[in-house]
């Protein structure tokens, strides 16, 4: 769950033709007074959620690849072939059908990947993708309606709260591209404008 209601302060998406993360989430409004955690049974089934939730658990906590990537798919996520998740990672276990996960990628130690966002008036929901061969650092945390790039990496701990173009190297919260590698293999840094060190 986050709490991001923020629609002003993240900076547009560069890897997305289709603009800001914010304009791909799908927006449920919520009536009465509590927050919209509070309205998830309507949407979800909770056998499902609980069911989700344990089959999460159970491959946090499996060194098996294999296992934990046919579990991962009876859950309705797509995992390409050869896909690595690291011990403790998280994928959505409320809208886990949501997520994409291609080829080859690595999803690291304590990584979450969220498709929800629970608010007070609304909840939203986003497709998550990550490309082939992306890779994702331990504890880093991305969130609803955004795609890495093919053979992107997300540093660890890092917060993704927008696109990560293919080939870059994102770093912080929020993650901002901190390199790119160049067409001929060739790693180059690159200061963002607006960022400090």
């Amino acid at each position: 769950m986050t709490d991001d209601d923020s629609e002003t302060d993240e900076p547009e998406g560069e890897g997305s033709a289709s603009g800001r993360r914010h304009d791909r989430l799908e927006r449920v409004p919520v009536d009465g007074p509590r927050n919209s955690l509070w309205n998830w049974p309507r949407r979800r089934s909770p056998l499902a959620v609980v069911r989700n939730y344990l089959v999460v658990l159970l491959c946090r906590i499996s060194p098996s690849l294999r296992l934990k990537n046919w579990l991962f798919r009876r859950i309705g996520v797509t995992v390409g072939r050869g896909v690595s998740w690291g011990l403790e990672s998280t994928p959505d276990v409320f809208w886990p059908e949501r997520i994409t996960v291609e080829d080859d990628a690595i999803v690291g130690y304590d990584a979450t990947i969220l498709c929800h966002e629970f608010l007070q008036g609304e909840y939203r929901l986003g497709d998550v993708v990550i490309e082939r061969r992306a890779m994702i650092g331990a504890g880093a945390i991305v969130l609803p309606g955004v795609t890495i790039g093919e053979g992107a990496q997300v540093a660890a701990n890092s917060l993704v709260v927008e696109d990560v173009p293919p080939g870059a190297t994102v770093a912080g919260v929020p993650a901002t591209v901190v390199s790119r590698s160049g067409g001929d293999g060739e790693v180059g840094s690159e200061r963002v404008s607006g960022t400090e060190e």
